[in-house]
């Protein structure tokens, strides 16, 4: 017995199957980290977590569905942390102090590092995955309008909007900067953006 959810895979109702799809989604993680999205094959998936390749379409309608589930849970993992933070941040100092804690965090690690350059890459050549990404982009962009309304009621809901593109342009581009340079340091870039978006 199985529900479709939003994203048009599929999900057991079970508890148990509710654990069985969380084991997959796992073992995709650890395969995109070792060998990037063509090491999640039906066959890989199955061997490891013992079961026949056909389960893969129960549980993500395929193939194309695992990957979908793969690519949110290691959005999750890597960007997530860093989006909650700064939308319970109180102020701008609490929200910069958060960020100069938790950005060098999302690509801390080879397989953190591996995970999130997956991430972009795939957004960039697979149209289903870049939508993905696009309608999370947008989701959290809202989000974080909606707390700056709080914060900022005075704003502008075009300042609000634009500053809310900004800051995730920025975990974007500081992302992958950390990808091509993990040493780099994002203080500087981080306090220069609070600088930018504060209150005048």
């Amino acid at each position: 017995m199985t529900d479709e959810d939003p994203s048009g895979v599929r999900s057991a109702s079970t508890p148990r199957g509710r654990a069985r799809r969380d084991q997959l989604v796992r073992i995709g993680l650890d395969l995109l980290a070792e060998g990037g999205w063509s090491a999640i094959t039906a066959r890989a998936v199955a061997d490891r977590a013992r079961i026949r390749p056909g389960l893969l379409h129960h549980y993500f309608n395929g193939l194309p569905g695992l990957h979908v589930a793969v690519a949110q849970r290691a959005g999750e993992m890597i960007v997530d942390p860093v989006v909650e933070a700064l939308l319970a941040a109180p102020d701008t100092p609490t929200a910069v102090r958060a960020l100069h804690d938790l950005v060098p965090d999302m690509v801390a690690g080879e397989r953190r590092l591996r995970l999130a350059a997956e991430l972009l890459v795939r957004a960039l050549r697979d149209p289903r995955m870049g939508a993905e990404r696009r309608d999370w982009t947008r989701a959290v962009r809202g989000r974080v309008a909606g707390r700056l309304a709080e914060l900022c009621p005075e704003w502008p809901a075009e300042r609000r909007e634009g500053t809310a593109m900004l800051v995730i342009a920025l975990l974007d581009g500081l992302m992958l900067q950390l990808i091509l340079d993990p040493g780099l340091s994002v203080g500087p870039a981080l306090d220069a953006t609070a600088a930018l978006v504060g209150k005048p």
